[in-house]
């Protein structure tokens, strides 16, 4: 409902205020078609492609050609990688044409798509925007939402390890001007992808707060809902663009209540273990207690989980010790996968893109894996178990102290 621009202009007719664009920017920016036309008389830079939906599909296979595969086919009014397909050659076209279609009138109730170039080796940057209603418009730096499954987002960072200063302020500007071209005010995201040549298109913008907006927050020092509510009351922004600066860095994993061992297939069941890691930088966000069951109807997020640190390398180690301290049972989540991106060698290095999963990760990673300092402590332990063993002349199985250890460790016996 919060792009919904007939809720936004029937709570407006009844007198209350929308916390939220206004109707005519939801209208605009719900449609990537109309987005990208919007943005184009800024011009912010565009992804190769058409401009109006798919009507004549040889003309389409064409401009596809012009273009040169492979390209995407995503449906307009689209979002969460609904209605979007890759499309590796012209003999795949019109099998993946239906599918898009098909699934943009069940998801959205739309079948218009376009087609535009598919970027290879894509990283997912976006920047938060916001702006008053007096004309005063402000970008609040970026997200780095390049490790996705199915094009969701599940792991977040700000700042992107990738940008400098002066991309980051061709970005930043971009972002502001695309606020601009639809009359937008209050808190929104526009999102852009960035190849291998640091090169950046504008995607979408999405008119409402994201789940990812705390690392925003944790880098600032912002209140963005608070922001938002002075905004929808008349207020003007309490500062400007250059009183804004980058405080560290903040990554957020989402808890999805998913098996990665399965596909990131949802799962159901009771929470019969939660708890929740806690210290100095680590905000989490939930909506769930233990006890609580993950129903099936809806979105099967559990929780985001924030920490923050004076440098991407701390706050990446915070987030391992607070995956570590977050115990949950019950069901499978996407912690042990969220765990494994922080400790793997091309996200601690910056050097990834959106197929970071379809390029590194397998299901047998997570299991049997161990780090240095749980090996050593395991180590440490059986020594001393087998010491007091051979000293009682008591024969005593190693691995029964052990049995709360991960399954699948050495028997360092």
């Amino acid at each position: 409902m919060s792009e919904n621009k007939g809720f936004a202009q029937k709570v407006i007719d009844a007198g209350l205020l929308f916390i939220g664009p206004p109707p005519s920017a939801i209208e605009v920016m719900g449609s990537k078609i109309e987005a990208k036309n919007a943005a184009a008389k800024f011009k912010v830079p565009l992804v190769p492609g058409t401009n109006e939906p798919i009507e004549d599909r040889t003309a389409a296979k064409k401009i596809a050609k012009e273009i040169g595969y492979p390209i995407l086919i995503k449906a307009s009014a689209g979002g969460g990688g609904k209605g979007m397909r890759i499309v590796e050659n012209e003999k795949e076209f019109d099998e993946q044409m239906e599918r898009a279609v098909s699934e943009a009138v069940s998801s959205f109730g739309d079948g218009s798509v376009f087609i535009e170039k598919y970027v290879t080796k894509p990283r997912h940057i976006e920047f938060q925007i916001l702006g008053d209603q007096h004309g005063n418009i402000v970008h609040l730096f970026e997200r780095e939402c390049s490790i996705q499954r199915r094009h969701q987002k599940v792991v977040e960072e700000a700042p992107s390890s990738i940008l400098d200063d002066g991309l980051r302020n061709r970005m930043g500007e971009a972002a502001v001007n695309v606020a601009k071209s639809c009359g937008y005010f209050n808190a929104g995201t526009v999102e852009f992808i960035l190849n291998e040549n640091k090169e950046f298109y504008f995607l979408e913008m999405n008119t409402r707060l994201q789940v990812e907006h705390p690392v925003t927050e944790m880098i600032t020092g912002l209140d963005l809902v608070k922001l938002q509510i002075q905004v929808a009351q008349g207020e003007k922004l309490p500062f400007k663009q250059e009183d804004l600066r980058i405080n560290g860095h903040a990554i957020e994993v989402r808890v999805y209540a998913e098996d990665p061992a399965n596909n990131f297939l949802p799962d159901i069941g009771e929470l019969t273990t939660y708890i929740r890691p806690q210290g100095h930088g680590i905000r989490v966000d939930d909506g769930f207690e233990q006890g609580m069951s993950i129903p099936f109807y809806y979105d099967p997020m559990i929780a985001k989980m924030i920490c923050h640190a004076d440098s991407r390398e701390r706050a990446i180690e915070k987030t391992i010790r607070a995956i570590d301290e977050y115990h949950i049972t019950g069901l499978e989540t996407t912690l042990g996968f969220c765990r494994f991106v922080m400790g793997h060698k091309a996200f601690r290095s910056g050097d990834f893109d959106t197929k970071f999963v379809e390029n590194f990760f397998s299901p047998e990673k997570l299991v049997g894996k161990s780090d240095e300092a749980e090996d050593l402590l395991a180590a440490v332990l059986a020594s001393e178990i087998r010491g007091v063993a051979n000293k009682k002349n008591v024969s005593q199985p190693l691995n029964a102290p052990l049995s709360k250890w991960k399954k699948n460790r050495t028997d360092y016996g």
